[in-house]
């Protein structure tokens, strides 16, 4: 089985979720996120949820938009 991430079960605090916003403003994959922050994808995704904080990427065109 693998190893919890160094922050499971811990709660976030003020300066985690600014890194979350900064890194998700900067296009950063979740799963990079989540390394760098030692949390798994679905804690990213839930908190960035909470926080309003947007993951998807900014540098794509809308679907359908291919020529």
């Amino acid at each position: 089985m693998a190893k919890p991430p160094a922050n499971h079960g811990k709660p976030w605090t003020g300066d985690q979720v600014k890194q979350l916003k900064e890194l998700a403003k900067g296009n950063t994959p979740t799963r990079i996120i989540g390394l760098k922050m030692g949390r798994t994808e679905d804690a990213i995704q839930a908190k960035a949820s909470d926080a309003k904080v947007s993951l998807k990427p900014t540098n794509q065109r809308p679907y359908g938009t291919k020529k």
